[in-house]
């Protein structure tokens, strides 16, 4: 028996698992320690349901996904608006180094996983999603990867992209904590208080409307076709992108010509328009992941997570530390870099806020390294994945 689902109601069913994945998240505590996001819960139950369905030959699903694509792109345009040359400037030399340390970390994390692919015998390409993709990248590029890594003969590249990414936000936030702890108490640092604290724009609270709303998503429309453009350019070069590369680099754009004052952008509006097609994207993607490929691939791809887990932890506590200036600021962000390095933003703001309470204000270290590596890894990460891809095709 196979059950289909046309556009509109596969849509609806992607509500419907995505609030599931809130109740059971308010249920469970781990899931919210380890800030397990709601559409991957939901979407991975409705994974295993339909992997009880093709084990036994009992039933069938069958989605739309057409909606995908639009939520991808959406997603991407909506990331790049931090992306301010005046903020970057006003971080210093701090700024410098984290935004070098995030272009490091894509490379590093590629080799490592591509490296170990082929020692495996997986296709090399494979690797990419049990590297920067899903780690630095989040769920969100390891979906969005995944389809054009299996087109190039990586088979079961999102499936295994996802699955990375879901063990990246548990160890991030578990190792950032011990090894900044670490880093603190040998070497007596402290706290020096919010004396000297890099301004690095953040908005001001201001109360929404429906006009303002309508203003943040017809901006985040307009780029998104601007990017169309500017993709359309970029291939020209001779180098293949990904269609939702170029809203990445239009929401720069976008923002630095706002920064002049010509318009404004209200970024928590625009966020908040970015979490929804997100949430739809993931579980529009989830709902259609063929879990049962992942079978043959566990024990390669536990060994290579294992090994990418190490050398970040290794990265973070003998050279990122001391690149940072080896004081209690550099230790937090250590922390922090553990968790965007390894699962995403929320994981980093986790532990460096779990530091900050025991030891202390880092004023510093809690607004530069969010800004700074959301910037770069944002753009650095699909571009230097696009260049792999069109290097190996």
């Amino acid at each position: 028996m196979t059950f289909s689902f046309d556009m509109i109601q596969t849509l609806a069913l992607a509500v419907i698992v995505l609030v599931v994945g809130q109740k059971v998240n308010a249920r469970l505590p781990a899931l919210q320690k380890y800030c397990i996001p709601s559409p991957v819960v939901g979407g991975l139950l409705f994974c295993f349901i339909t992997f009880l369905g093709n084990q036994t030959g009992a039933f069938a699903v069958k989605v739309d996904n057409s909606l995908v694509n639009f939520l991808l792109v959406m997603f991407f345009t909506s990331t790049g608006f931090l992306a301010s040359v005046a903020v970057f400037k006003r971080s210093g030399r701090q700024g410098v180094f984290l935004a070098l340390i995030a272009i490091g970390t894509v490379v590093y994390q590629n080799a490592i996983g591509m490296g170990l692919c082929g020692l495996f015998g997986l296709h090399p390409l494979l690797g990419i999603n049990i590297g920067s993709a899903p780690l630095v990248g989040g769920l969100g590029t390891a979906a969005a990867f995944g389809p054009s890594l299996e087109e190039l003969g990586a088979a079961g590249a999102t499936t295994v992209g996802v699955a990375a990414a879901t063990f990246g936000m548990v160890l991030g936030s578990i190792i950032g904590g011990p090894i900044a702890k670490r880093l603190i108490e040998k070497n007596s640092l402290a706290s020096v208080g919010g004396e000297k604290t890099v301004d690095l724009g953040v908005e001001a609270a201001e109360p929404s409307t429906a006009k303002s709303v309508t203003g943040s998503f017809f901006i985040l429309l307009i780029t998104m076709a601007l990017g169309s453009y500017l993709v359309l350019l970029l291939n020209k070069t001779g180098i293949t992108f990904p269609y939702y590369v170029g809203g990445v680099f239009a929401t720069a754009i976008v923002r630095n010509i706002a920064d002049t004052g010509l318009f404004t952008l209200r970024s928590r509006e625009i966020d908040g328009i970015a979490n929804v097609a997100l949430g739809l994207f993931l579980a529009l993607s989830l709902m259609t992941l063929r879990i049962w490929e992942l079978l043959n691939l566990a024990v390669p791809m536990l060994v290579i997570l294992a090994v990418q887990t190490i050398a970040l932890a290794a990265v973070a506590y003998y050279a990122i530390f001391r690149a940072l200036g080896r004081d209690y600021e550099a230790a937090v962000m250590t922390s922090g870099y553990c968790g965007v390095g390894l699962g995403q933003m929320p994981n980093a703001v986790a532990n460096m806020a779990t530091l900050i309470q025991r030891y202390g204000p880092a004023p510093n270290a809690w607004f530069m390294l969010p800004v700074i590596t959301v910037i770069f890894l944002n753009i650095f990460n699909p571009l230097i994945v696009s260049l792999i891809m069109n290097w190996y095709r």
